[in-house]
């Protein structure tokens, strides 16, 4: 870290301060710390297009495992982690052609090609970031925007997946969407997809929400009254749903759940989406392509590309480096990587996601950039986040952190251009 370029600040609140003031984008700071960079990270035309046909390739991956394990015993959604209290949930299927409407994947750009480490597919965040900011960023440097006009897809899929649960004979007269209303980033990314989904909605924080026999309810304070919800955009993870009680330990998570398969609430992401949330799903797929079952040549050859080999016991100790990740972690949470001997090379520090089980994947080594900062330049590590929207491959976005992306994590927005190794 060095001394920080005093241009730098005064371009970073030049780019930031009009968001902070139209109130979309408010968490350019998180934790006393920046979080979002004011500089542009160059990508050429054919890595946009690399990562577009790596994200889609990968969703109809997902979409046909997922099916066929929506038709399997309990005993295996309970081997892939998946609640009891979800597992009737989760057989229910809003759209069988893609495997969830928000999704983001998560990709090390390697030589060997850009290879996915996990599948966001629940709850996602970074919408803001992808779909707003980074376009902001662009234009403000005079760069192209690689997300440029794919807001729409956020449009189209949340009209297409309302439009389907009105089919299977869903009421959707009342839409909520709905977060914890004190967390910064996760009400804002909220109320941008309500924005931008076109649905008549209204933003409700999740501790307004009331389970009342056969319906989901709306506790309005204002009004002194309950309002029935029909359609719940929630970003709020599916597992920790499915454990939640009331003060009293009633379960409201399961209650909530069984709403869902019974067809009296219906969800957004849609409960089927959390089966590709379970990183031990990447750990069957992987089993699946080794003994050259399930999958066409055409799949295999996808999954070789772009999957890590993954396994829910570790067959790397002596062989390879690796990582160990819970299976429902978040933000590099409890994830550790270490050396072909089993030394330690990185440990997250965090408290959480340390009960869950564990998968263990081969290392992908994450490409280094160095950048500006406030704190002066900054050499870390890139991860890429490529969104799928509907099924279609949609807008990138770029973290940078030390060997684990945690959630200090830089936001470093993208532009396409041919100023190669160049960072503005």
């Amino acid at each position: 870290m060095g001394l920080v370029d005093q241009s730098y600040q005064r371009r970073r609140e030049e780019i930031y301060a009009p968001m902070r003031q139209e109130g979309i984008f408010t968490w350019d700071s998180m934790y006393n710390q920046e979080y979002a960079l004011a500089s542009i990270y160059p990508i050429s035309e054919s890595f946009r297009a690399e990562i577009a046909g790596a994200t889609e390739k990968l969703g109809k991956i997902f979409t046909r495992t997922i099916r066929v394990i929506q038709q399997g015993p309990d005993e295996l959604l309970n081997e892939l982690g998946i609640p009891e209290a979800a597992r009737l949930a989760v057989r229910l299927t809003a759209n069988p052609d893609i495997p969830t409407v928000v999704g983001r994947f998560d990709f090390a750009r390697t030589p060997r090609g850009l290879k996915m480490l996990e599948f966001n597919s629940d709850t996602p965040t970074g919408v803001v970031e992808a779909f707003y900011v980074n376009g902001n960023v662009c234009r403000f440097y005079g760069w192209q925007d690689p997300n440029d006009g794919m807001n729409e897809h956020i449009f189209a899929a949340f009209q297409d997946i309302i439009g389907r649960y009105k089919k299977m004979g869903f009421s959707a007269d009342a839409v909520y969407f709905s977060s914890l209303d004190w967390h910064e980033e996760d009400a804002g990314t909220t109320r941008y997809l309500m924005r931008e989904s076109g649905l008549h909605a209204r933003y409700i924080p999740l501790s307004s929400l009331a389970v009342k026999g056969d319906r989901l309810y709306f506790r309005d304070r204002e009004q002194g009254s309950y309002q029935p919800v029909d359609v719940l955009y929630r970003l709020h993870a599916l597992e920790i749903l499915a454990e939640e009680t009331d003060d009293d330990g009633y379960p409201t998570g399961a209650h909530l759940l069984d709403l869902v398969a019974n067809k009296k609430l219906a969800l957004i992401n849609p409960p089927d989406a959390f089966i590709a949330q379970t990183k031990a799903l990447q750990a069957l797929i992987w089993n699946l392509h080794e003994t050259n079952a399930f999958f066409t040549l055409e799949e295999h050859e996808w999954i070789d590309t772009y999957m890590l080999p993954t396994y829910l016991e570790n067959p790397f100790l002596g062989k390879t480096a690796y990582v160990r990740k819970p299976i429902f972690g978040r933000e590099g949470g409890a994830v550790t990587l270490y050396d072909a001997s089993g030394e330690t090379m990185a440990r997250d520090q965090q408290s959480l996601y340390w009960d869950q089980p564990m998968v263990y994947q081969q290392l992908a080594e994450l490409e280094t950039v160095e950048t500006d900062t406030l704190r002066g330049r900054f050499h870390g590590r890139l991860l890429w986040g490529s969104f799928l929207i509907g099924g279609k491959a949609s807008a990138i976005m770029a973290r940078i952190d030390r060997k684990i992306t945690g959630n200090l994590s830089y936001f470093l927005p993208v532009g396409i251009g041919d100023r190669k190794g160049e960072l503005r």
